[in-house]
């Protein structure tokens, strides 16, 4: 617990955050980097290139000081932040680093105003918040069996083309067990680009457990009018074929949808988004056929809409499932398809009091079905979604 000294200097930074919290963490990658460039493999370099990893440590700074009394807010962050930390092999020892490079760029930016109390406020609020995570990712690697780092080499036995911008690997352990994982976890694939650069990242595992194969969906990034292309998914889509070999972190994360369950569930998902959600349809498909899930997506259009052969053969086995698809680029509705965005009140309606509502895709997406739903009744407590960087931090900041 913060102590009461420091306390005061710690809300008082609230304000200052919210001003100068972005320059903070632009000085701190600065100089973090100068001091360690070994830690570029570990970063995304290409979310260091737009700005959107200053911005994530900037408002997760930020949400931190403004809640630092709310551990019930944090938590759910701090669960999210830890399982993407496992996932990139983050040790005890990288936590004193960026203490030191976070202090310092407080400092450097704020000037006389970052006084000595201030400081060390900081440095008592950070190190409490570093202990915590140090100590819940200790426990996940104990319970995986695994040293931080730790990746499986993984041999690729089937690449299959989803939809125009989207294809999965399908790949076999080679030297070690296969990681066991839950439907909507993901795992971090690292690559080694011509430059040398390790770069790592993460893709959700798009098929039900099965003790035998993983498999990822990895959607091509092109470039965007103001985005670069992403590097690492054109690496793999223009690169991996099968029999490559790709190193694979252990499976992490806790967005993990009740697939065991007898109560009706709502899968929700637009984009690449919909990856998670078939693990998870897939799973139901094996262990519950008769259970009652709606499972809508929303797509450009039928030429990106990936997984369709997955959602066909779930709806021929599963009597009780009600799959809906949007097509935002359709003119009008048709037999397989509706047009237009996702509409809440275009799906069979459900009993909001016992279904859970799970929801992945781009952050508006999100927003707006979070919206309608809490609109439409449905209590905050059953809704869930998979989201990383600053957007994860939207409801608190």
């Amino acid at each position: 617990m913060l102590s009461a000294e420091s306390r005061p200097y710690i809300d008082a930074s609230v304000p200052v955050l919210r001003e100068h919290g972005l320059a903070i963490t632009q000085v701190f990658y600065k100089n973090l980097f100068e001091s360690h460039p070994q830690l570029h493999h570990i970063f995304n370099a290409g979310n260091q290139a737009n700005g959107s990893q200053q911005q994530s440590l900037a408002s997760a700074v930020f949400a931190y000081a403004a809640n630092i009394d709310n551990q019930a807010a944090l938590a759910p962050v701090i669960s999210r932040i830890v399982h993407k930390h496992v996932s990139l092999g983050i040790t005890a020892a990288h936590y004193p680093i960026v203490g030191e490079h976070l202090l310092g760029a407080i400092k450097q930016v704020l000037g006389d105003a970052a006084t000595p109390a201030l400081i060390a406020a900081w440095a008592e609020a950070y190190g409490l918040l570093a202990q915590a995570l140090i100590d819940e990712e200790n426990r996940l690697y104990q319970a995986a069996g695994v040293e931080p780092g730790d990746l499986f080499n993984m041999r690729v036995v089937a690449v299959e083309k989803e939809s125009a911008q989207v294809t999965s690997y399908s790949m076999v352990a080679v030297d070690r067990q296969l990681p066991e994982f839950q439907p909507g976890q993901y795992v971090s694939v690292a690559v080694f680009l011509p430059d040398g650069l390790r770069q790592l990242r993460q893709y959700s595992l798009s098929e039900s457990p099965d003790h035998q194969h993983l498999r990822i969906s990895v959607k091509r990034e092109v470039a965007g009018a103001e985005t670069p292309a992403g590097v690492v998914s054109n690496w793999l889509h223009d690169n991996v074929v099968v029999g490559s070999i790709l190193p694979v972190s252990m499976p992490a994360g806790d967005f993990t949808p009740d697939t065991d369950g007898e109560d009706p569930i709502v899968l929700l998902s637009a984009g690449v988004g919909i990856t998670p959600m078939i693990s998870a349809l897939n799973r139901i498909a094996k262990v519950s056929p008769r259970r009652r899930v709606i499972f809508a997506h929303a797509a450009r259009n039928a030429h990106h809409h990936p997984h369709r052969a997955d959602i066909a053969k779930a709806v021929a086995s599963m009597p009780n499932l009600h799959s809906v698809t949007f097509y935002e680029e359709a003119e009008h509705d048709d037999e397989t398809s509706l047009a237009g965005r996702m509409e809440l009140q275009k799906l069979p309606q459900w009993d909001v009091k016992k279904s859970q509502v799970y929801m992945c895709g781009p952050l508006p997406f999100m927003q707006a079905q979070w919206a309608d739903l809490l609109a439409q009744g449905v209590p905050a407590q059953h809704l869930h979604r998979e989201v990383f960087g600053p957007d994860m931090l939207d409801h608190l900041i």
